[in-house]
């Protein structure tokens, strides 16, 4: 039975870093097209953590042939699907806002279960009444009386099945490598090489606009990118999949209130109140579970 852990703790800061990293990536425009800003950020995340993947690799025994093979195949796939999530992402904040782009994003949580089942994967009732409530939430939200689907929303909304496909392809790799590292090295990899494929044949960066944009770069890249997704990794070994998409959903939470701190972004009674509906989704997710724990014991 699900207890609340580190690793639900870990995963509502990275909500939190990763809801903040919208304003970050929003700046970041200003001076560098999407697969441009895409490239910069997951060459400084793969990087970053080359160092201690060594380090970590010269005191971890050799695994076995079959593991190898999970390893490189998922990290790819990881790495890909990653890529593709945050084309959609980065390019649809050309046309919205971060807090928008936040919320739709976050319909991934609907998503992951629904995909789960086509693979098997058992939802608990518990999961569900969560999802409904952040659901809720995330309708008052995102529409009020001037709300329309504009092109940015539409390329956020096709985003999420590819969020949504990241977070299953890691908790399923999480549970099959020890080298979480190195599956987090590997992925940046990837999706550096496809976001710079892209942007060179697309795009005409410059080295001033990485210059320009360096700060945005550094948030997205060592905090958002190496840290979040890194410690994600670690989490998602223990959490199912579902709780996990539920809890980091709350990234549109804090992309709402960042956004409006720093980009001026208005936020209204009606938004507060969603917020309220997704916080409690993610603590009535839990609180079920942890009852039936302390009662058994």
């Amino acid at each position: 039975m699900a207890q609340f852990t580190s690793a639900h703790f870990i995963l509502i800061l990275i909500s939190a870093i990763w809801g903040s990293g919208f304003v970050a990536q929003r700046l970041g425009l200003a001076s560098l097209e999407p697969f441009s800003f895409n490239a910069g950020r997951f060459v400084l995340a793969a990087l970053s953590l080359l160092p201690v993947w060594w380090f970590m690799r010269q005191r971890q025994a050799k695994p076995p042939a079959n593991e190898t093979k999970l390893f490189w195949l998922g990290s790819f796939l990881a790495g890909t699907v990653l890529s593709i999530g945050f084309a959609f992402q980065q390019t649809g904040l050309l046309y919205t806002t971060a807090g928008n782009a936040g919320f739709i994003t976050s319909m991934y949580i609907v998503i992951v279960p629904l995909l789960g089942l086509l693979f098997g994967q058992a939802t608990r009732l518990v999961t569900w009444v969560g999802i409904i409530l952040a659901v809720v939430g995330l309708y008052a939200l995102s529409v009020g009386p001037n709300f329309h689907i504009n092109r940015g929303d539409w390329l956020e909304f096709i985003g999420a099945f590819f969020w949504a496909g990241h977070v299953i392809t890691l908790g399923w790799i999480s549970r099959r490598v020890s080298d979480l590292v190195g599956v987090s090295v590997v992925q940046f990899a990837v999706a550096a090489i496809w976001s710079s494929l892209v942007a060179v044949a697309v795009e005409q960066p410059t080295w001033a606009n990485f210059q320009m944009a360096i700060w945005p770069l550094v948030y997205s890249g060592l905090i958002a990118s190496s840290l979040g997704f890194t410690l994600q990794i670690i989490a998602q070994r223990t959490v199912d999949a579902s709780v996990a998409a539920l809890i980091l959903s709350a990234e549109s939470v804090f992309a709402l209130l960042v956004g409006w701190l720093f980009l001026e972004e208005t936020v209204n009674a009606k938004q507060l109140f969603g917020c309220s509906l997704m916080l409690a989704g993610i603590l009535i997710s839990q609180w079920p579970e942890r009852k039936l724990t302390a009662l058994s014991n």
